[in-house]
Order: C-alpha cells, then structure tokens, then sequence
C-alpha cells in the first residue's frame, strides 16, 4: 500500500522569487531641488521584482512567508477595480502556488467585461468575486467574513493594500536601506504601511514623509492608522514621520491638468514612465515642497518609486 502523503510544502518566497534588494538608488537633476541645494534621489523599489513591484513586495512577502510556515493555501484580499494590490496578489499566487480570492469593491461590475487590471488578476488565476459597496465597507465585519467562508471555505485574509503588522514590519527594511543617504524619506500613501514601516527602519536617522493619495474626510486621515499600524507591529511609535495631504489631486486615481503636466514633463526629462496614482503625486508634492522651502539646503530628499505604470 502506497504511503498517503499530504500537498507539497510551500515555497519560501524570497527564495522562490529572488527579489532584487536592496532596490538600487537614482539620482536626478531637478531644478526646484538644485536651486535650493537639496539632492532627490529615487529609490527604484520599482525594479525589486517584476510581478510584485516596490511596496507590494515589501508588504506581501513577511504574509505570504507567514501563510506558507502555517501551511495556509488559500489567500483571500479586497481591492478596487483597479487595484495594484489585487494584481500583486494574484500574481504572486500564480508564481508560488496560493490559491487567491480577490474580493472587488462594487457588485455593479460583475457582469461588466473585466478591465485591464482585472483580466490580469483572473490570467494569474485569481478567482473574483464582487461585493456590493454596502457591504464592502464592512468587509472585516464578522458577519461579512463569515459569509466569505461559507463561500469559499478556510482562507487566510489579507487585508485591502495589503498594509496589516506583517506588512509595516516588511517595510522597516526599505528605511534601513535608506539609513545615512536620505534626510527625507518620502513615499506616496494608500493604507499607511508602508509609511509605518520606513519611519521605523529610518529610526532616529532621518524623518519619512507621506503623500496621501486619497481625498480623506479631514486633514491627517491617514495619522492614526499609521499609529495603529506601529502600534500592532512594534508595540508602540517608531520613528518620526509626518504626512502632507494637499495633493491628492482631487482623490484616489483622480488627476488633474497640472499633475499630467508634471508628470509629462518630468518623463520627458529623465526617460522614466511615472506610475499615475502614487508615484506622480509623490513627486509633484515633493517638488511643491521644494519650491516652498521645506527641505534644508544640503539634505538629501529620497522619494521612493512604488510602482510602475
């Protein structure tokens, strides 16, 4: 009788996809920085891995390697249509072998053809199942998860972005690179990890600076769950950090005239694509800061590029 063996052990997945770190560093030349004496470097944690780009791995990689020690094979998230998380996910599910659910915002889309970004998740064989926006804002309710299971049965959840103790931790390794080149460490924000994260491995070595990407309901939205966030993975604050809320360009994936503008121009300038909903903003805030004075002339200004269009 042949011996009964159960699945495959997962693999891990720093091992399984050989991210590139530390992500390499960029300086460029830019007028409103040089004129007031400050250095912008780009952080390219764009090129760490090509499926799993920047944060997405920072803040997937310690969830996927706490699933695959628990022997979890099963990985549920949420997200919007367009929604990098839910793309990073799925992808990573493909290269390592999760199943990945991805619970979309907006039941209005069920029956709509998929978008660019959703035919991507279900490519990567992410199984898609769209809640109604009621709903969806409770989507950590008990009753709502309880549903969710008795549709699909055990899963590990992952929270929306990706941004949970697991993930700021993962991103205390983006400020330790960072440590002794950036005075400020910027970085566009979603749901806070990542900025949880950078000010902690930047310690008391420089300051992290967030630009939200969401039109919050009062200035700071983001404040305390950035606090929470380092409060549940560090026991308490870490760091110094602060966030500028002023260009948001209207909300997530809004844009305006002025924006694309920058953005056009600054690709044209460097030769670099600029991812729209994160990366742009980040840089138009920081070089609006630059121009109001904000960084001390012979400082050094990291702004970390997220992601890829």
């Amino acid at each position: 009788m042949g011996r009964v063996t159960g699945p495959a052990p997962l693999p891990d997945p720093a091992a399984a996809l050989r991210p590139r770190l530390p992500s390499p560093l960029q300086e460029v030349a830019e007028e409103p920085f040089a004129r007031r004496g400050v250095r912008l470097v780009l952080k390219r944690d764009d090129l760490i891995h090509s499926a799993l780009p920047g944060n997405k791995w920072r803040k997937l990689e310690p969830n996927l390697r706490a699933a695959a020690a628990a022997g979890e094979r099963t990985l549920l998230t949420f997200g919007g249509a367009w929604s990098n998380h839910l793309r990073a996910t799925a992808a990573a599910g493909r290269l390592l072998g999760f199943t990945t659910i991805g619970v979309v915002r907006g039941d209005e889309l069920a029956g709509a053809p998929l978008n660019d970004s959703l035919a991507r998740c279900a490519a990567d064989g992410m199984r898609l199942y769209f809640l109604d926006r009621a709903r969806y804002r409770r989507k950590t309710d008990p009753d709502v998860l309880a549903a969710l299971h008795d549709r699909f049965g055990a899963f590990r959840v992952i929270p929306e972005g990706g941004s949970n103790s697991l993930a700021a931790q993962g991103c205390t390794e983006l400020g330790r690179e960072l440590r002794g080149v950036a005075d400020t460490a910027a970085v566009a924000c979603g749901t806070g990890g990542t900025l949880a994260g950078l000010a902690a491995g930047l310690g008391s070595d420089g300051q992290a600076l967030g630009i939200p990407v969401l039109k919050g309901g009062r200035p700071h939205f983001l404040q305390g769950t950035v606090e929470e966030l380092q409060r549940a993975a560090f026991g308490g604050p870490r760091g110094t950090w602060r966030l500028d809320d002023r260009f948001h360009c209207g909300g997530y994936a809004r844009r305006t005239p002025e924006l694309d503008a920058f953005a056009d121009a600054f690709e044209q300038r460097h030769g670099l694509a600029l991812e729209r909903i994160y990366v742009a903003k980040l840089l138009y805030g920081l070089t609006t800061l630059a121009e109001e004075g904000a960084f001390p002339p012979g400082s050094t200004v990291a702004a970390v590029i997220t992601g890829a269009p």
